[in-house]
């Protein structure tokens, strides 16, 4: 019989201070509970000890989307066939930040915006969820069409300096790199129409959207070209992989590697979020 090793919640704060991790910061976590072992509390003890290291100045953020609340000719609907895309615009859930569940984005981000004291974002489909000092501010005011900019969750926190913590995934994982595509000039950089299921003025109502097209193809060359020039704070944790960076430093670099290196693109068909799962972004 095949056993995984034990994972204790105090060694999971031991690695996560060796990988940089201290009082007062703020920061995005990305995480695979899945690829730590087998942690003894599971999501529990992983929540727990990030808020016990930020403490009561720090601020912890994660991902929470759910990326099901578009329209399904993006493919996110791929189990549907095509004559019945007009009964889930129809009928699927409006957003609802304190119900809405997270579609592929992990045990930890699934329990973390469920956690006491925890605020989320009023995306219906990018949304993130924080909890600590300046949570509030970091989630308030997330604009429909400005999921990854200056305004959104991910700008606030470079304006906070913050720092991205890696738990058992990559830079593919890593939605920071989203802001990086909002300042950078590059070729073929256009907007898309979305359409989400929302509640305006308690009516549920389809919504159709202009935001910038989230891209990500290249994030992982993004993230080993980054830790060829930067220093990369690395633990192992289990059987996961954990690093820690600071989002401007992060953030700074791949502005100027998209506009370095990428390549013009005609507009991309529709993805299909079962291979890509929105990369967990």
């Amino acid at each position: 019989m095949n056993t995984k090793s034990l994972i204790l919640a105090e060694e999971i704060e031991d690695g996560l201070r060796k990988v940089g991790l201290t009082a007062g910061d703020q920061v995005i976590v990305h995480t695979s509970l899945g690829s730590l072992g087998y942690v003894c509390g599971g999501a529990q003890a992983v929540i727990e000890a990030l808020l016990r290291i930020v403490g009561e100045d720090g601020t912890v953020m994660m991902p929470t989307q759910s990326w099901k609340n578009l329209d399904p000719m993006t493919g996110v609907h791929w189990e549907i066939a095509e004559a019945d895309w007009p009964k889930i615009r129809a009928n699927w859930p409006a957003y609802d930040k304190d119900i809405t569940p997270t579609n592929t984005m992990g045990a930890v981000a699934e329990m973390f915006r469920r956690w006491p004291g925890t605020v989320r974002s009023d995306h219906p489909v990018r949304s993130f969820a924080a909890n600590g000092k300046n949570a509030q501010y970091l989630v308030e005011n997330h604009d429909l069409c400005n999921i990854f900019g200056e305004s959104s969750p991910i700008g606030k926190l470079y304006a906070l300096g913050g720092k991205v913590l890696l738990i058992g995934v990559d830079y593919d994982k890593n939605t920071s790199l989203h802001l990086a595509d909002v300042r950078a000039e590059y070729p073929g950089k256009h907007t898309t129409t979305e359409s989400s299921a929302m509640l305006i003025n308690g009516v549920r109502q389809w919504v159709s959207y202009e935001t910038l097209y989230v891209d990500g193809e290249d994030f992982l060359k993004i993230g080993k070209a980054f830790e060829k020039s930067h220093p990369v704070k690395t633990v192992q944790i289990g059987n996961a992989t954990v690093r820690c960076m600071e989002q401007r430093e992060l953030v700074d670099f791949a502005v100027s590697w998209i506009e370095k290196n990428r390549l013009p693109v005609s507009a991309p068909e529709p993805s299909n979020p079962q291979v890509e799962a929105e990369n967990g972004r």
